[in-house]
């Protein structure tokens, strides 16, 4: 079924019908141009959030990015990205198959429509003039005729009129006679203008306007194919691209499984861990037998209490349990030492003329090395030396062992560059041609240069590893051993020193036990 038979007299339904199909076109060609910039600013905030959020070149460098969950965050914020620019790749395509492609298309549409509408109304406009045509030879046709009526009539009166003369009647017949000619000839036109339009007529309905309502019929046809190609076209764009979205939300989760903790944990560890050894108890110090408080740390190098491990909390109240130590001398009263009654059997020893315990860890302080900067020392002024001292020893450890690395790679370097040189320059000495061996001397000299160089410095921090190796383990040494041995004999020293000197009080005797069998 075409338009051409069955909306033969529709012409003005079918003009509106086919202009509306034209503005969905445009409709959906607009509804588009908005759906691609709904993606591309929704890409663009994609990529300022994946950019907000992604550490700077200079931040690249700091201790967390080797956190498995911070790495992970970095790939999720690089899946976003690359998300991003699908939803960019959605939004050119969109534009490019369907916006561009369609605009264009309904141009030559309209243009079309135009045609066949302007061919329309000429037709139409042919036989209006033919009609008119019609209808004014048909007016001459029934006036002539009627003229040729009366002619006739009055020729007739003349005839039969006695008074009138012979030249009257003749006269009379002659214009009845050229009035009925003058009718039959405007008859004869009016018959050969009805026989035109009729048939101008039969081609207008028939023919003319079928022919442009079929063709009318196929430019909204077409339209109508074109428009629900766009329609899949909105959907396969998209689709096109759903396989890459998938792996960058597949990235996405492979991500977050990637993320280890336990492995975390440990990067934690050999990040901050600096190798101190745990400070020891604080000693009992009797200031009932006239002792005098002495400066006896039993861990070396080590932060003597929670506020040296927390420096930013120095100013503050901080204790272990939330509670200030009660064993703090400086809460204690100022008082008198008693003097130290002399013994029955003799003068004291001047090895202990004050307390043996305090004499004794005086001792051990004066044995061994002194001792290095606490924590909050190191906080407080952080002096960096090429030999990484102002490190705690795992953290120095790990850091002269890394750049040994480096240079031993940067050595290897130039170790390799220079034989290549050297076999550049036999080269040179057997094909003169090829180059001059004497150009590639500053080169060599800057190689053997950078060589020495490098060796002395690996030297140098081979020297410095094995000292602080050797320090570090004499310093756990005389930690594990002679303080253990120096303690306890002081003990048992003052264990019968106080025998001898006062009798021996139960709580006294019980606090040196704890403190031996802790040591």
């Amino acid at each position: 079924m075409d338009w051409g038979t069955e909306l033969w007299d529709q012409y003005d339904i079918i003009e509106k019908h086919t202009q509306s199909g034209l503005e969905l076109v445009e409709k959906y060609v607009k509804f588009v141009k908005e759906r691609t910039e709904i993606e591309q600013n929704y890409a663009k905030q994609l990529r300022n959030l994946s950019k907000k959020y992604n550490p700077k070149r200079s931040g690249k460098d700091e201790p967390e990015c080797r956190l498995s969950s911070y790495q992970s965050f970095v790939d999720i914020l690089n899946e976003m990205n690359d998300y991003a620019g699908q939803r960019e790749l959605i939004a050119e395509n969109m534009m490019m198959n369907i916006c561009i492609d369609l605009t264009k298309y309904l141009q030559e549409l309209k243009q079309e429509r135009k045609t066949y509408l302007l061919d329309a109304k000429k037709a139409q406009q042919s036989l209006e003039s033919t009609y008119k045509q019609l209808d004014s030879s048909k007016k001459r046709f029934e006036r002539e005729w009627r003229e040729a009526e009366r002619a006739a009539q009055y020729a007739e009166k003349t005839d039969q009129d006695i008074n009138a003369t012979k030249a009257d009647v003749e006269k009379a017949k002659q214009q009845a006679h050229m009035r009925a000619h003058v009718a039959e000839e405007c008859k004869n036109d009016y018959a050969a203008q009805l026989q035109k339009y009729n048939k101008e007529k039969n081609q207008f309905y028939f023919s003319d306007m079928p022919l442009i309502f079929n063709k009318l019929q196929d430019l909204d046809e077409r339209r109508v194919r074109k428009v629900a190609q766009g329609y899949i076209l909105f959907s396969d764009t998209e689709k096109h691209v759903m396989p890459i979205i998938g792996k960058c939300l597949e990235g996405i989760t492979k991500a977050g499984t990637n993320v280890d903790e336990k492995n975390d944990s440990l990067i934690v560890i050999e990040q901050n861990k600096s190798g101190f050894e745990r400070p020891g108890d604080v000693e009992f110090e009797d200031y009932s037998q006239g002792i005098n408080r002495a400066s006896s740390d039993s861990s070396l190098g080590t932060p003597k209490g929670p506020m040296d491990l927390l420096g930013k909390n120095r100013n503050k109240n901080f204790w272990l349990f939330s509670k200030k130590s009660k064993l703090s001398t400086s809460t204690l009263p100022p008082f008198s030492t008693p003097p130290v009654p002399s013994p029955a059997n003799g003068p004291n020893s001047p090895k202990f003329g004050r307390d043996p315990l305090s004499y004794c860890l005086k001792e051990i302080n004066k044995t061994v090395k002194p001792r290095i900067s606490s924590f909050r020392t190191l906080r407080r002024s952080p002096t960096v030396t090429e030999d990484f001292a102002h490190l705690p020893p795992e953290q120095r450890r790990k850091r002269l062992q890394q750049k040994l690395e480096d240079i031993c790679k940067e050595l290897q370097k130039e170790v390799d560059q220079s034989e290549a040189l050297g076999k550049m320059k036999d080269v040179y000495e057997k094909n003169p041609q090829m180059g001059d061996p004497a150009s590639l001397a500053p080169q060599i000299n800057q190689t053997s240069q950078n060589i020495e160089r490098l060796r002395g410095e690996l030297n140098k921090l081979g020297l410095l590893r094995q000292e602080f190796e050797g320090t570090h383990c004499a310093i756990k040494v005389i930690h594990s051993t002679t303080m253990e041995l120096t303690i306890f004999s002081a003990l048992m020293e003052l264990t019968q020193m106080r025998a001898l000197l006062i009798p021996p009080r139960p709580s006294t005797l019980s606090l040196m036990m704890t403190l031996k069998m802790r040591n």
